[in-house]
């Protein structure tokens, strides 16, 4: 039984095809080609009194539905992978190409269609208008202000900045850190105490050059009196200390 179409309702051969699968609700990866061959014949036997030069393209797509029919009953053949291929895999991927094509053109027609309800309207300012420029009145920007003022404006937000600035800490330099050998330092004190044998604590002190080298003369002071090899000895309060040495 013929379909009952018309020529006009289909742009190709790949319209047709693409009608027949989505009328028959078939997955377009899986066609069964049997059953669309058949209906698409019934179709161009519909065109008989149709333009043969459109009859043509349709008759090469029924040719290539009935190569791929009779290749579907022959045994598969194999790829180099070993992989069977599937004689409808060409027609599928021009299937899904036109389908994309197609859906697309529907898009740009609604957009043509929507643009047309948007209006646009020229510029209809007068010139006046367009060409108005705010004249500026300096004398009434400036006012009062001269020079003079404006240098005493600047003086004044100079001198505010100066008295931000802290008078001692501005004074300040660079903190830099000095380093003490404390192994040198006992080392030495140890050769002084050897050689000396007793001596004035204030005159050890003395001898050293910095803050840091005082606390570390103290520190070996006290860890030689600990482990026994000075004494230390002072008569009274604020007097001065008496170191000697141990005799081994």
């Amino acid at each position: 039984m013929a379909i009952p179409v018309k020529l006009e309702a289909f742009e190709g051969p790949l319209d047709l095809l693409l009608h027949l699968i989505e009328k028959n609700k078939v997955d377009i990866y899986d066609i069964p080609i049997v059953e669309i061959t058949n209906q698409y014949l019934e179709y161009i036997k519909a065109m008989q009194d149709a333009d043969m030069n459109v009859m043509s393209e349709f008759l090469v797509m029924a040719a290539t539905l009935v190569d791929i029919k009779c290749r579907m009953l022959l045994p598969k053949e194999v790829n180099e992978e070993g992989e069977e291929e599937d004689p409808r895999a060409e027609l599928v991927q021009k299937l899904l190409e036109y389908k994309m094509y197609k859906y697309m053109s529907f898009e740009l027609k609604d957009m043509q269609l929507e643009s047309g309800f948007s209006l646009c309207k020229k510029e209809t300012l007068p010139d006046e208008v367009k060409n108005f420029r705010n004249p500026i009145d300096y004398t009434e920007l400036i006012g009062d202000m001269n020079l003079n003022k404006l240098h005493e404006i600047f003086n004044f937000m100079m001198q505010r900045k100066e008295d931000k600035i802290d008078p001692i800490r501005s004074q300040f330099g660079n903190v830099e850190k000095e380093e003490v050998d404390m192994e040198a330092k006992a080392a030495y004190i140890e050769m002084y105490v050897a050689a000396h044998k007793s001596f004035s604590f204030k005159n050890l002190l003395e001898k050293q050059h910095s803050k840091v080298e005082i606390i570390v003369t103290f520190l070996v002071i006290l860890e030689l009196m600990k482990i026994g090899k000075i004494t230390i000895v002072q008569e009274d309060l604020f007097d001065d200390i008496k170191i000697t040495a141990v005799a081994a």
